[in-house]
């Protein structure tokens, strides 16, 4: 588990840099995949998969 940890925090990281740098292209679509196969194997994933579930729930009523 602390392997998963760390790697979702590496790809997240390296997702955050090259999103702020804003450089595009093959390498950042392959940390943004890693950085979410990674999160989805954390104890994260439940919160995140509710919170999108709110907001795709709440968007009809706006």
């Amino acid at each position: 588990m602390a392997v998963t940890i760390s790697l979702a925090l590496l790809f997240g990281g390296a997702l955050a840099m090259l999103l702020k740098s804003r450089s595009l292209g093959a390498g950042s679509a392959f940390v943004a995949a890693g950085f979410g196969y990674f999160l989805a194997s954390t104890g994260a994933a439940g919160p995140i998969n509710e919170f999108f579930a709110a907001v795709i729930d709440a968007i009809p009523n706006v």
